[in-house]
């Protein structure tokens, strides 16, 4: 198993300088990482550290809490895409999941899927730790309806992270019609490696390589 290459090296704290990003850039090209993941504002220093290297890059949207206008989505991630990002993680809209108003959340992530464009790569943030089995289940069905890409655990930002539970329950779902990412508390190789066991095809972690 290439662990490396399964991880989304991920920097998303509020007050993390321009060096650590870099940091994180060079980490991920020294480690033959997925991707580095970090706020929209930080893709086109991303892109020039990155800059011929295959690692891609990568960015949330909606982040953390997936509350906004769905316009206001799509604007985040049009100007993302133009900016450089390749790969876009946003959040669902958690609130419109808890009022069964399915239409409203599969419009959601259509708009995004559409301001992305055919050639980014769209991963869905459902937040496990605040749905039902039941819930994550239609998440990921919705998800793969709108055109996702990935559906994904947690934005590491709420009250839990990954479990090798939900990553199955996840897996099963999408039944080879999308990928899965784990992310959210993954802290040790045991843990990458019992993720990756129960499905999970990306690792989201700020801890890349303590993770290898």
């Amino acid at each position: 198993m290439n662990l490396a290459g399964m991880i989304d090296h991920t920097m998303l704290k509020a007050d993390a300088p321009r060096d650590v990003i870099i940091r994180y850039c060079d980490e991920a090209k020294q480690y033959g990482f997925a991707s580095v993941c970090v706020n929209s504002c930080r893709v086109p220093l991303v892109r020039e550290q990155l800059q011929g290297s295959g690692v891609k890059v990568c960015c949330v949207v909606g982040f953390p809490l997936g509350a906004m206008l769905t316009e206001a989505k799509a604007a985040e991630t049009r100007y993302a895409v133009e900016a450089g990002a390749q790969e876009v993680d946003m959040v669902l809209n958690i609130g419109w999941m808890k009022d069964r108003d399915y239409d409203a959340v599969q419009k959601d992530i259509e708009a995004v899927r559409q301001a992305a464009g055919p050639d980014v790569v769209l991963k869905v943030i459902i937040e496990t730790c605040l749905l039902t089995d039941e819930e994550k289940v239609k998440a990921c069905e919705l998800s793969v309806a709108a055109g996702a890409d990935f559906v994904k655990t947690s934005t590491g930002f709420s009250t839990g992270g990954a479990t090798a539970e939900d990553v199955a329950l996840m897996k099963k779902t999408v039944n080879g019609k999308a990928l899965v990412k784990a992310s959210g508390g993954i802290r040790t190789n045991a843990d990458a490696l019992r993720l990756a066991e129960a499905g999970a095809n990306r690792i989201g972690a700020g801890n890349g390589v303590p993770l290898l």
